[in-house]
């Protein structure tokens, strides 16, 4: 899977996004403290423990380096950024059932632009699945010769370890 480069100096507006999230009854909002331990299970439970670890990262950070969308006060997705590496957005993740519904994009605006209010220029969305999403909702292009991704041998050693 590939790596992404995404230009923040050149963001479309995210207001409609925002806008479409919260009139379906979603609150997309910066993770607090208090949502660590919640996170981390959602996380875990939806997307297994690596992503649950790099979720957890986010709390390291002050302010917190991720976002939730929330309805009913129950985690239905989450996002965060600066977590494996520096400048790196990811990773992201709605529950099954909303996809489709705006939240993903919301997400990845609200960390985009927070990158951006940190003063980076550029984000890299490492390994990434949804090529065609991240191209046409940001204008996110593959890194030329990333085929491998960050993960890649991080992924390798992994696997190694276990045998």
């Amino acid at each position: 899977m590939p790596d992404m480069l995404v230009r923040l100096y050149d963001l479309p507006d995210s207001a409609p996004h925002l806008t479409r999230v919260a009139k379906a009854g979603f609150a997309v909002r910066r993770a607090e403290p208090w949502d660590r331990t919640r996170l981390r299970r959602f996380a875990a439970e939806c997307f297994g423990e690596r992503w649950a670890v790099e979720a957890d990262r986010a709390f390291y950070q002050t302010p917190i380096a991720g976002y939730v969308a929330v309805r009913d006060s129950q985690i239905v997705g989450f996002a965060v950024y600066e977590c494996t590496r520096r400048g790196y957005f990811g990773p992201t993740g709605v529950r099954e059932d909303l996809r489709s519904s705006g939240l993903g994009t919301a997400l990845l605006f609200r960390c985009l632009e927070s990158m951006r209010e940190m003063g980076y220029a550029y984000a890299v969305i490492g390994g990434v699945g949804p090529a065609e999403f991240y191209a046409k909702v940001c204008g996110a292009f593959v890194i030329p010769g990333s085929e491998a991704g960050i993960y890649g041998p991080l992924f390798e050693l992994q696997s190694m370890d276990r045998t």
